[in-house]
């Protein structure tokens, strides 16, 4: 299936576009015309190889909406037509105790993902959804519901999840006293959820100007993580941190704000953290935990919440052909909250 997108090369030149040929649906499988495609920081740092290990010529993008254009002979979860979205990850062993508990994010096999992966039959490098078509096993496609635009509802499949899950494994809801850290793009959806799941939500944030801004995502409150006075007088004052920045930084403050049993769940950064004394923990019986998205099913739960609830993210719609630009606004967080590119905007002569 001849396919066009936008492609990195190596880690110091811009996206490019990019041909290639995606398989033949296999019996099991199901082919989308991609509508939409969120622009997640992963994608960014997985260009410039800035964690080691891309593969180029990568295809980036794994917050994908479309449609179904054509279904295997085995598939009977989809129909040509249907709205459908895929996340970060398109296949895993599904005979692991963590695939069979639904948690094929943490395959004991490792997962096949959506971009920079390896198809687990063929052995070839995954594109991802930064181009017209996907090709994608039933069980790893997603049925976007009713009432849930699909303009805007890209970024759901991986900033979404990302902070849904761990909202709902830590039992949060009403009575739940929540801190979101970072109002960015997963900081945003996770004062949405936490929300409309019934909790008392505060944003901790280092900008006093953000501070409307939080209320009118769904915030009760809002503390200035720079004042002494505001930190020192929410000690013990949280069930649940999200913790959503996505460099180093020192994890203590956070700590002293939970209550006993408290747990500070890391959501968004993939570096060191600057150590701090143990005491924090063993003194009220803290944890620090992390979160690696969700699985399947999960994931189909948060969209129908969505739906239900009428969530969105905060996006800027943008033409693929500006993804140079929005990289570089994303990496000086010149963004609220998600871009979102429009896979019409393939130029004609790309179009597959």
């Amino acid at each position: 299936m001849k396919t066009s997108g936008f492609a990195a090369t190596d880690a110091n030149m811009p996206l490019q576009p990019f041909s290639f040929e995606r398989r033949e649906p296999r019996a099991n499988d199901v082919a989308i015309d991609i509508l939409y495609c969120g622009v997640c920081h992963t994608d960014l740092h997985m260009t410039r190889n800035d964690w080691g290990g891309s593969i180029y010529p990568m295809v980036p993008g794994h917050e994908i909406v479309g449609r179904v254009s054509a279904i295997g002979s085995a598939v009977s979860r989809f129909k040509v037509g249907d709205p459908v979205a895929v996340g970060t990850i398109i296949d895993s062993c599904m005979q692991c105790d963590q695939c069979r508990r639904n948690e094929e994010q943490m395959c004991r096999k490792g997962v096949t993902l959506t971009y920079n992966g390896q198809d687990r039959v063929t052995g070839d490098i995954t594109y991802g959804g930064y181009s017209s078509h996907i090709v994608v096993r039933e069980e790893f496609v997603l049925r976007v519901p009713d009432g849930l635009d699909l303009a805007r509802a890209a970024p759901l499949l991986c900033a979404g999840i990302t902070t849904y899950s761990p909202l709902r494994n830590w039992n949060v809801g009403p009575g739940s006293r929540v801190g979101v850290v970072g109002l960015g793009g997963l900081g945003h959806l996770a004062v949405k959820f936490a929300s409309a799941l019934g909790a008392h939500v505060t944003v901790l944030t280092r900008s006093e100007g953000k501070a409307d801004t939080a209320r009118q995502l769904g915030a009760d409150d809002v503390l200035l993580s720079t004042s002494a006075e505001q930190m020192a007088s929410a000690a013990f004052a949280f069930d649940v941190i999200i913790d959503t920045v996505p460099y180093e930084h020192d994890l203590g403050p956070y700590l002293d704000l939970l209550d006993a049993d408290g747990t500070l769940v890391i959501a968004g950064s993939l570096v060191d953290t600057p150590a701090f004394s143990n005491l924090r923990l063993i003194g009220a019986r803290r944890r620090i935990a992390g979160t690696p998205s969700g699985g399947i099913r999960q994931t189909q739960e948060m969209l129908d919440f969505c739906a239900r609830k009428a969530i969105l993210p905060e996006c800027e719609m943008i033409a693929i052909g500006d993804i140079g630009k929005a990289f570089e606004r994303l990496e000086r967080g010149d963004v609220r909250y998600r871009f979102v590119i429009d896979m019409a905007s393939l130029p004609a002569d790309q179009a597959a």
